[in-house]
């Protein structure tokens, strides 16, 4: 009962507490507490609407395009305010950037307007230096800046030149100050280097600051750079450095290194740098090329296989014959992927001393490395064709040395035919290769400059093709000699009178080494009708004739001297009854090459009339002890 009394109790509490709230408070005059809260409620009310209203006035939602891209331009600029120090100071040298750098400025304005950019910079360059924005500023006034000014900043930041090495828009601000550096300050920058090379080789954006330095240094200057990279010592004391010879060899010997130690301590640097991938430099491919005079086969190798690694791994994906359903990749993202791919030698062999170093690996290589090699000459060609005379000397490494002709004609000569024309124009290069190829101990000799034969260790492996075959596999079989003939024919005229051309046009004239283009008697032939057509033309003031320009004339004696038919067809079509009139001036190196000829057909043709001009003193014949080739 107690606890259904006090069940019906709460329920009396609870209606009688609902019916006292529905009811009135009574009203206090003067303004009770109630009244005061409704008066200040209401009035807290309206002024609480009245600020929600100014509140949406002032953030109402963007509708249109226009205000879409308005607001979203404002929250950019408040992030930018409260993220970059010097947004402020970024916004108005990027106004005087676009002014300076405009090609129609005036000389005195822009001069006008990089000194006004300089004086808002001052007192804050290493803040600048590293900033997207602000570093392509300071670099363009660094350009076209005073000499007095540019030395202010050069001042400033040398003590920071290093640390901005590696930073990545610094980096750029960096090789612009030692570019215009003077000389003075140009070695204070080298000298600031010292024990840091190796260092800044190893890092992805500092190489690129050393490199530059070595290719802009004094000869002295690259080698006080590539000796560090050689050993300890020279890289403490920088008085070593200053005293050393021109080569690894030569500054071994000199100044007592051990041979253990300097092949040791290169090996730790460049495995670094090729794990790294830093090996566009010329520095890193002269130090390599130096390495390899003192190495011994297993370290050479170790470093050639690095040069070269496989190729794949797992499927072979060529030609970017990748899955289809592949997601595409933005472009950048794209360049960096094959970047990373493609092997380290295709990115080395882009300059002069990176090309050497692939002769270098090819040569020295294993069978499996050249056969990488030659596959991947579709990537290495276009890096390589700025150093085309040095490139074709690669070429020529691969077809004297390769064994696998079948590839080598489906890669290697497939390419020259295309640039054919190209190559024939250039010195002639392609003449050593198209009718000597050279067996792989000649191979060594094939960069003049070198005096160790590009590397002083043994040969890994030697070739077992004969190079008789090889080269009648090359020039026959894969029809390049036919493609060499079609273009000698087609420009005939032009190859008689150029310096270097002309070396191809005689080599095929007279069959090549060894005879080799025996088979292509009847083409051969139809270039001799060509040479002597040209020859047999009468004399004109628009184009020097055959027999009396320099080149020409001296080639055409020696395809007389070494190739009888040739001689024969020349003297019967061009000379006969007309020696007399060529006695005389260039044109008599060709009329007295019938009488050097070894060949007695050619000399009987010849001697009725030329004997009576040789008796009279109008031609001369050489000393026959006297080559003139």
């Amino acid at each position: 009962m107690a606890g259904g009394g006090d069940l019906q109790g709460a329920k009396k509490r609870k209606r009688e507490h609902a019916e006292g709230k529905a009811k009135p408070r009574p009203h206090v005059k003067g303004g009770g507490d109630g009244a005061k809260r409704k008066k200040h409620s209401a009035a807290g009310g309206y002024a609480a609407d009245g600020g929600a209203g100014e509140a949406v006035a002032r953030k109402k939602t963007p509708v249109t395009p226009k205000e879409k891209r308005l607001a979203a331009k404002e929250m950019s600029e408040a992030r930018k305010m409260k993220r970059k120090r010097h947004y402020s100071l970024e916004k108005e040298l990027t106004k005087l950037w676009e002014k300076m750098r405009c090609h129609d400025v005036s000389k005195e304005e822009r001069s006008k307007v990089v000194s006004e950019a300089i004086k808002k910079m001052d007192g804050k360059y290493l803040d600048i230096a590293t900033s997207h924005i602000t570093a392509r500023v300071l670099q363009t006034c660094v350009k076209w800046c005073s000499q007095s000014e540019r030395d202010a900043i050069f001042d400033v930041l040398h003590p920071h030149l290093l640390d901005l090495s590696r930073k990545k828009y610094a980096v750029f601000l960096v090789k612009k100050l030692v570019e215009l550096a003077s000389k003075k300050q140009f070695a204070s920058f080298i000298s600031s280097l010292h024990g840091r090379v190796a260092k800044l080789l190893h890092h992805t954006i500092g190489a690129a600051v050393v490199d530059y330095a070595f290719q802009r240094g004094t000869k002295r200057q690259k080698r006080q750079l590539l000796l560090e990279l050689y050993s300890t010592e020279l890289q403490l004391f920088q008085d070593l450095t200053l005293q050393s010879s021109c080569c690894l060899i030569d500054t071994i010997s000199k100044l007592g290194l051990q041979i253990s130690s300097v092949l040791q301590y290169m090996t730790i640097v460049i495995h670094k740098i090729l794990e790294k991938g830093t090996v566009e430099y010329s520095i890193v491919h002269t130090a390599i090329l130096e390495y390899f005079t003192i190495a011994d086969k297993t370290s050479a190798s170790d470093v050639i296989c690095q040069l070269i690694p496989l190729l794949t791994q797992g499927a072979l994906i060529i030609d970017g014959d990748e899955p289809s359903n592949a997601p595409e990749l933005p472009k950048k993202t794209k360049a960096k992927k094959k970047r990373s791919k493609e092997p380290l030698i295709v990115r080395i062999m882009q300059t002069r001393e990176g090309l050497k170093l692939g002769i270098s690996c090819l040569k020295h290589g294993s069978a499996k490395t050249r056969f990488k090699f030659v596959l991947k000459m579709d990537s290495i060609y276009p890096q390589s064709s700025a150093n085309t005379s040095l490139f074709i000397q690669f070429l020529i490494c691969i077809i004297s040395i390769v064994d696998d002709t079948k590839l080598v004609s489906k890669i290697v000569i497939q390419e020259l035919a295309k640039h054919i024309k190209q190559l024939i124009f250039d010195k002639g290069e392609i003449s050593e290769s198209a009718t000597e190829v050279k067996s792989e101990n000649e191979v060594d000799g094939v960069i003049d400059d070198d005096p160790n034969g590009l590397v002083g260790m043994q040969t890994v492996s030697e070739s077992k093709k004969d190079p008789l075959q090889r080269r009648h596999e090359l020039l026959i079989k894969s029809e390049l000699a036919e493609t060499l003939i079609q273009s000698c024919l087609e420009s005939v005229g032009e190859l008689l009178r150029t310096n270097f051309s002309k070396e191809v046009l005689y080599e095929i004239a007279v069959g090549g080494k060894d005879n080799v283009l025996e088979g292509l008697t009847d083409r051969i032939h139809m270039l001799h009708d060509a040479i002597v057509s040209d020859a047999a033309q009468p004399k004109t003031e628009d184009i020097e004739h055959a027999f009396e320009n320099f080149f020409s004339s001296r080639v055409i004696r020696r395809m007389i001297i070494d190739c009888p038919a040739f001689a024969v067809i020349l003297w019967r079509k061009a000379l006969e009854g007309k020696c007399k009139i060529w006695a005389e001036g260039h044109s008599s190196k060709v009329v007295a090459g019938f009488l050097e000829s070894p060949s007695k057909e050619v000399k009987d043709l010849a001697k009725p009339e030329l004997q009576p001009l040789v008796d009279a003193g109008i031609l001369k014949v050489p000393d026959p002890k006297v080559v003139q080739k």
